[in-house]
């Protein structure tokens, strides 16, 4: 609908993700809205602004938030206090909350603001909008905003969202276990060019698979399994039920971390 469209975008936080935000909201040819960087992430945000038409970064972060509609506050969560205080939000503005472990409780009160606060996990896939975006609380301009990135998912409630948020501290341990597999196959002689150009695309043809919703993960797993072959040699012997355990332990202490 069009009272949903959200026709002037903040950033407070030009990293990673913030980065990817303003690529995502590029990399489709429709009509895009107006974005203000703060000056944190100074040398990303100069580079956003000269690459892309309607992207500008401002003095401080006040100005950000007084020229967006929404904001998105994507600082680390140690730098939130320095990078906020004394910045006021008016009650009409709508604050997106990007920071891992930091509450919209924790940070409405470090703003002071009786403005909408909604957490999100943008992912850094969002710059292709291949990224699905979890939110909570719901509400329908940031739903309609990550829906043109990729997708939202809004969820039932906080406990929900921090399950989602977990999640996302295993992104990194496939990719390393996608570079042991690569130093493997060079300890057997193999090149590692060779290895890691061969992984890549083994993984990549993983990922395509992804995309058929009509099977569940575990029958894609079942799918690519001859019983007694290679696939289920390795999963049996390398992720029994003592590493699934572990991987589960794991998650269960970042989730209360998270909470």
């Amino acid at each position: 609908m069009e009272e949903d469209i959200v026709e002037r975008i903040g950033i407070i936080g030009v990293g990673e993700i913030g980065r990817a935000i303003v690529m995502g909201l590029r990399h489709g040819g429709d009509e895009l809205p107006e974005v203000f960087l703060s000056p944190r992430g100074a040398d990303t945000a100069a580079e956003l602004s000269e690459r892309y038409e309607g992207v500008r970064v401002c003095a401080d972060n006040q100005a950000v938030v007084d020229r967006s509609e929404v904001v998105i506050i994507a600082v680390r969560r140690q730098d939130r206090h320095d990078a906020l205080a004394g910045v006021r939000v008016d009650d009409d503005k709508i604050v997106v909350n990007v920071m891992a472990g930091v509450g919209n409780d924790d940070l409405r009160q470090t703003l002071a603001t009786g403005a909408p606060l909604t957490r999100a996990i943008p992912l850094p896939a969002i710059r292709e909008r291949r990224s699905v975006t979890v939110v909570y609380p719901s509400h329908p301009r940031v739903n309609s905003f990550f829906e043109r990135l990729g997708g939202a998912l809004p969820v039932a409630d906080e406990a929900a969202f921090n399950v989602f948020s977990a999640l996302t501290g295993t992104l990194t341990t496939h990719y390393w276990y996608l570079a042991t597999l690569t130093s493997w196959a060079a300890g057997h002689g193999i090149a590692s060019e060779d290895a890691d150009r061969y992984v890549r695309s083994l993984f990549q043809g993983v990922g395509r698979a992804l995309s058929d919703n009509s099977r569940s993960l575990h029958q894609l797993a079942a799918d690519h399994e001859t019983p007694g072959g290679n696939n289920e040699r390795i999963r049996t012997t390398w992720f029994d039920p003592a590493s699934s355990e572990a991987l589960t332990s794991a998650l269960d202490a970042l989730l209360r971390d998270l909470t």
